[in-house]
């Protein structure tokens, strides 16, 4: 499958709401396929839809390929049902702001309602690393990016 190119901030594209996908076809599933090629192409651990300039609520993401522990997974129609108690924070990268990663914090669980390639409906609770990645995907099919949340400071290093 091809690699697409990954659009870059400040393109206006990365900015639009994106629309409910209602066709599962091989044309979804061939999609589905370049997105995981290029996330991995890139050495990302999610990419959406909108990122490389498709307009369908789809994101990919892979949480333990770095690890030597693959497991690739197409999210379609996602939507957070719940979010958590307490907050994680965590220096998120995205794919589309080369070079910027930020302190963010987002809550430390989440439920997601989401369909398979075959559009069947499945719901999770999600944790750690995972959440994390699900909300920053999540947020792309909003036009929302990561600098659009408050970063927190860096807090210093103590050393013993």
């Amino acid at each position: 499958m091809p690699i697409r190119a990954i659009l870059q901030h400040p393109d206006p594209a990365l900015r639009v709401g994106c629309a409910v996908v209602v066709d599962f076809d091989a044309s979804l599933r061939a999609m589905a396929a370049d997105l995981l090629d290029t996330m991995y192409g890139a050495q990302g651990r999610g990419l959406a839809a909108p990122q490389v300039g498709l307009t369908c609520r789809m994101f990919v993401t892979d949480t333990g390929w770095k690890a030597g522990q693959p497991d690739p997974r197409v999210w379609i129609n996602p939507v957070v049902t719940w979010a958590g108690p307490g907050e994680q924070v965590y220096e998120e990268a995205c794919l589309s702001i080369a070079g910027a990663a930020r302190r963010l914090a987002r809550p430390a669980q989440v439920a997601l309602a989401w369909a398979d390639l075959a559009g069947v409906r499945h719901e999770g609770r999600f944790g750690g690393v995972q959440a994390v990645i699900l909300q920053h995907e999540a947020d792309h099919l909003d036009g929302i990016l990561m600098i659009d949340h408050p970063a927190l400071p860096y807090a210093p290093v103590t050393r013993p």
